[in-house]
């Protein structure tokens, strides 16, 4: 379904709408139509954009029309050049992947609840008549396993309250441990046919991740090649396994929304993971988003790749 609507070779408009400073801007001038223009002409058939919460609506949980008209026009440039778009949710009131950020309190209240409830059914309201172009994504990186309960309770009422102004509309639900490919086992079969298992892939994190600032286990870590860590096809296979069988057994599809190496890794070694993981996502039409289009030190038009570039668009 995701391949034949146009929703199989993406990238993420990181730090756009999310994880920035919110300024002006950022937000007028971090992502413009010569962008898209060179997305699509990438190859690409869509883009997942992360919107935080406090780019679109107010404390009080009011939106913000200024915040929507963002979205507004970037779905109108990907209409202009072809292009599907994923909204993903990267962080809502009480709750972000990353705890630095201090949104406490979510999957414990109903008024945050309420909140994240009046997000999507704005969306529904204002984008599921494009539900040919445009898909949900509900929450980004579901961190802690006791959240889940709750976050069954939330999703699945969610999904029930998108449904009534967005039939048609493709939702993406991830589970936790910051949507690992292992945890959706742990999810309900889907509510219906449109609903699609979503999942993030940056394994092995010692390879993906080393040397990154924000992991004290890992900032210190340099040079690791990817036989250092066990990067195979085979790796790749055993570990989303569980995955596959779950997509299969509960009839739906899966959608890879990250995955990607940090910037100091060489270009070369960084070229195997993706060569691995991309023969197994071929092999089992899994739809992907790669992280990330600019900077988010995994940025994919950085002046770094430009030796493998082409290469590299190959593999996503």
């Amino acid at each position: 379904m995701l391949k034949e609507l146009g929703f199989y070779r993406g990238v993420n408009l990181g730090g756009w709408m999310s994880q920035c400073d919110y300024s002006a801007e950022r937000l007028d001038g971090f992502v413009t139509e010569p962008d898209f223009e060179r997305i699509a002409a990438w190859g690409f058939d869509h883009v997942r954009i992360p919107i935080d919460y406090n780019v679109i609506q107010n404390e009080d949980g009011s939106m913000k029309e200024e915040g929507l008209r963002r979205i507004d026009r970037a779905l109108a440039l990907c209409e202009k050049y072809g292009l599907r778009a994923v909204l993903d949710l990267h962080k809502t009131q009480g709750f972000s992947f990353d705890a630095a950020e201090g949104e406490e309190g979510f999957f414990a209240s109903e008024k945050y609840q309420a909140f994240f409830y009046a997000v999507w059914e704005c969306f529904a309201a204002r984008y599921g008549a494009m539900h040919d172009r445009v898909a949900f994504e509900l929450l980004n990186e579901v961190t802690e396993e006791t959240y889940l309960p709750a976050w069954k309770r939330i999703s699945a009422e969610c999904i029930r309250r998108i449904r009534a102004l967005a039939p048609d509309t493709l939702i993406l639900l991830g589970s936790y441990h910051h949507n690992s490919a292992r945890t959706l086992e742990a999810l309900d079969a889907p509510q219906d046919k449109r609903v699609l298992y979503n999942f993030h892939c940056y394994e092995p994190i010692r390879f993906t991740h080393q040397g990154a600032h924000w992991m004290e286990e890992l900032k210190n870590e340099r040079g690791l090649r990817a036989e250092d860590c066990g990067v195979t096809e085979q790796f790749f296979e055993d570990f989303l396994a569980p995955a596959f069988a779950k997509a299969e057994r509960e009839g739906t599809e899966l959608y890879c929304g990250e995955y990607g190496v940090i910037d100091v890794v060489p270009p070369e070694e960084a070229l195997k993971w993706f060569r691995a993981l991309h023969a197994v996502l071929e092999r089992h039409g899994v739809s992907r988003a790669v992280w990330s289009y600019r900077q988010m030190d995994f940025g994919l038009s950085d002046a770094r790749l430009d030796g493998v570039r082409d290469e590299l668009l190959t593999l996503l």
